[in-house]
């Protein structure tokens, strides 16, 4: 009973959530041009489908695509960093001072290289994921104690075979944690693009829909953005308990 009620605490907060907003528009008289209703935004939805699911797509293929290259790039560079201090030292410094520049300010250059479309989304997606996913491996390997590998040694293992065998494997939780964050930034970040460096995806749409002041639709498409970010989120959340159980048995 009480995994039941966890397992369905999260719908249940979130309808919760939509009937207080429900109820505090009818009876506070929002107008739907400051604060639509869930009910007129789910109309909207139904209403603008033709419109919305082909720009949701375009912004889920921008998305995935921007963060598949996120964490292989993150992977591959936090293993490295995290492995080899000189490569920690001579490099995190300019990866911080990196991260520190708003993505946002870096569309217009995007556009400047590769014109108005789906790539300045992708990089956009890839580069505000990018962080999250390399520092949290790379804080995984560092975490595998010094004392621990001189035993290792001691009994024949090799730099590979710690690697490969300890190191890898105790930066699993924190890769898998990674991805779970940086999923829903790749959104942000593909929709941030969208918004004035794209001819299609929820962000465009909600360009046009906001220009002609139809503010349910702006609203549906932020719905549709925050339901495939909870889809992907998900779905990592599943792959580390699958990949990971052995790290949080107590």
């Amino acid at each position: 009973m009480k995994k039941a009620f966890d397992n369905s605490s999260p719908v249940l907060v979130i309808l919760a959530v939509f009937l207080l907003w429900e109820v505090a528009g009818l009876v506070f008289k929002i107008d739907e041009f400051i604060l639509p209703r869930p009910t007129v935004i789910f109309v909207t939805l139904f209403k603008w489908q033709h419109a919305i699911w082909p720009n949701a797509w375009q912004t889920l293929f921008t998305t995935l695509v921007g963060f598949g290259m996120a964490i292989v790039g993150g992977l591959l560079l936090g293993l490295l960093v995290g492995y080899f201090k000189l490569i920690y030292n001579a490099l995190y410094p300019l990866l911080i001072g990196f991260n520190s520049i708003p993505k946002a300010a870096l569309v217009p250059v995007l556009v400047i290289w590769f014109g108005i479309g789906t790539i300045p989304a992708i990089l956009t997606a890839f580069l505000i994921s990018f962080f999250p996913i390399m520092v949290n491996v790379a804080t995984g390997l560092a975490t595998l104690e010094p004392e621990l590998q001189d035993v290792l040694r001691s009994l024949g293992a090799s730099r590979v075979e710690i690697f490969t065998k300890v190191g890898f494997p105790r930066s699993l939780p924190y890769f898998f944690g990674s991805l779970k964050v940086a999923a829903t930034l790749a959104f942000v970040g593909a929709v941030i693009a969208e918004l004035g460096a794209s001819n299609a995806g929820i962000g465009y749409l909600m360009v046009n829909a906001s220009a002609r002041f139809e503010v349910p639709l702006v609203f549906a498409g932020l719905f549709v953005v925050a339901a495939m970010g909870i889809g992907l989120y998900a779905i990592f959340a599943v792959l580390e308990r699958r990949f990971t159980a052995w790290a949080y048995r107590g």
